[in-house]
């Protein structure tokens, strides 16, 4: 038990250290190569028309901090990864040669997920740094970045379905409810809904706080069902998010844009099917629970794109939903603190659940 629980939490602290480590170098040439967004606002706001609201409140902030913070989070994540197979091979038979988590059955998809997420999610932060409001302002087209979300959401449903053998997934407290080749589909969607809440990232501190608690509630509910690999990645990348939350605090040093905010959301997905019936769990129906502020997001845009197209005006001042709550008078510190409170408890409802049901 004791080399468990080594094992899942030692790759949290390592994690983090290495982005401590190593963020001052990235801000080095992020600064040095000015990566931040040329002009400020969006343009086009959701379901079309401007952003006068969205466009002044961040004003200066898009034209002066640089994007690709997320290269903090992953390369943490990778660089961990490196070195405890470093430890295996060196020190095979000491504590240190038994920490390493790389393993088939459990971690290769969730990182290649992770690595596909963060490449594209560069190249499209990389065109939005080099636009200049005409020229590649909105990085790649988000059609693009949905084909790349969907093609490899397809392949590892396939995976599961086919080499796996899984096809069914579970419902809250419900058992299982089988799907056979809609399986696939329903795997597309999920991974789908869960890149849409990405637009969460958009204030200091706020996305990275909520993926933080998402992660850490899969780390406590694969540790309990004894996935321990699964629980040893999903802690390292919140040891990662945490290096990255270090540096991104009011007022942030870099934001963690497409690269990062990509990346964990693929990650997520494939994290969560498989602390489902994989690991005879209900990593699936409880994404909803941990990640509700998420969903709250998504239902939010979706909600604002219908009223504007069906009833002519808008529900909430701003999308995504944590901006319509700065537009209505709260600080932007305040919205992150409330999410931050909120994440915590849904985190812990979550792992409450994944033991009690």
């Amino acid at each position: 038990m004791e080399l468990t629980l080594i094992k899942v939490f030692l790759p949290t602290a390592l994690a983090f250290i290495i982005g401590v480590a190593t963020t001052p170098i990235v801000t080095h040439y992020l600064y040095k190569y000015q990566a931040w967004k040329k002009v400020s606002g969006k343009g086009n706001g959701y379901g079309g028309g401007g952003t006068p609201l969205f466009d002044a409140l961040h004003k200066t902030r898009d034209t002066n901090t640089p994007r690709l913070g997320g290269i903090v989070i992953w390369s943490s994540v990778f660089l961990t990864v490196l070195l405890l197979a470093v430890f295996e091979f060196l020190f095979p038979d000491s504590v240190f040669g038994k920490l390493n988590f790389l393993s088939r059955s459990q971690t290769w998809l969730p990182l290649l997920a992770l690595l596909i997420g963060a490449l594209v999610g560069f190249i499209d932060d990389v065109l939005t740094i080099r636009g200049d409001g005409k020229h590649f302002a909105g990085g790649l087209p988000l059609s693009q970045r949905l084909l790349v979300v969907t093609a490899t959401a397809f392949l590892s449903a396939w995976w599961f379905f086919d080499k796996l053998e899984v096809d069914s997934v579970s419902l809250l407290g419900f058992g299982e409810l089988t799907l056979g080749i809609w399986f696939i589909p329903f795997f597309v969607f999920v991974a789908v809904c869960v890149y849409a809440s990405s637009v969460i990232d958009g204030i200091d501190g706020l996305a990275g706080g909520v993926f933080m608690f998402i992660f850490t509630a899969y780390a406590g509910i694969a540790l309990w069902q004894n996935q321990i690999d699964i629980a040893a990645l999903s802690a390292t990348i919140v040891g990662g998010i945490l290096a990255f939350l270090w540096f991104n605090i009011p007022p942030a040093r870099f934001y963690m844009s497409e690269t990062g905010v990509m990346a964990l959301t693929m990650a997520l997905t494939i994290i969560a099917f498989m602390t489902d019936t994989l690991g005879e769990g209900e990593g699936v129906s409880l994404l909803p629970v941990v990640g509700f502020l998420l969903v709250a997001t998504v239902v939010a845009n979706a909600v604002q794109v219908a009223s504007k197209k069906i009833l002519g005006r808008r529900v909430l001042k701003i999308a995504p939903l944590h901006h319509h709550f700065e537009a209505d008078g709260w600080p932007n510190y305040k919205v992150t603190m409330r999410y931050w409170v909120l994440g915590f408890v849904l985190a812990v409802i979550g792992m409450i659940l994944a033991i009690a049901i």
